[in-house]
């Protein structure tokens, strides 16, 4: 019986989560498993990888063939390398000790690496927050300004018509007052 390591989709339209499954490789997609070691969320960035490392680790050393995207989650985490250094051990290559001090080391870079892409997004976002929000606030300013100058203009285009008004009213009684003496 070929044994699979591979993804079952579940989750909504156009928002599909997946399961990552150790399955026959003559059951269907979403069918029956034998195992599920995680769950794997490609609607996030950096997608969200969430698996049993031992177990999966367990099944490839037994021989289960990951399908294309599952190596790649797997080489990603480092499984395949522990697997690589795991044979190197049993060959008689390295020792144990050497395998574990070579995994951890490069799961340390690894984890930095993955924590500076999130800082490095999360910067991004900031950053075009607050240029979003500094091209609202001129856009607003923009804004405020036509309307004070419309305001103005109008002011000016009524100040000539009310003194025009005004003018005659005012000479008007200053006439009759000087008729009047």
């Amino acid at each position: 019986m070929a044994v699979k390591i591979r993804l079952a989709r579940r989750g909504r339209k156009k928002a599909a989560i997946y399961d990552i499954v150790v399955a026959d490789a003559r059951a269907p997609r979403d069918g029956k498993f034998i195992e599920k070691l995680g769950t794997y969320n490609p609607n996030s960035n950096p997608a969200f990888i969430d698996f049993n490392e031992d177990k999966a680790f367990q099944w490839v050393m037994n021989g289960a063939q990951p399908t294309d995207t599952v190596k790649a989650m797997l080489s990603y985490r480092g499984i395949l390398f522990k697997k690589h250094l795991q044979v190197g051990v049993a060959k008689g290559a390295i020792t144990q000790e050497t395998a574990d001090a070579r995994f951890n080391e490069w799961k340390e870079s690894k984890e930095a690496k993955i924590e500076e892409k999130r800082q490095k997004l999360g910067s991004e976002k900031e950053s075009k927050r607050a240029a979003a929000l500094e091209a609202e606030r001129k856009v607003k300013e923009a804004r405020a300004e036509a309307i004070r100058q419309r305001d103005a203009e109008k002011a000016a285009a009524n100040a000539p018509a009310e003194e025009a008004t005004e003018a005659p009213a005012e000479g008007g009684e200053g006439e009759s007052t000087e008729e009047q003496a």
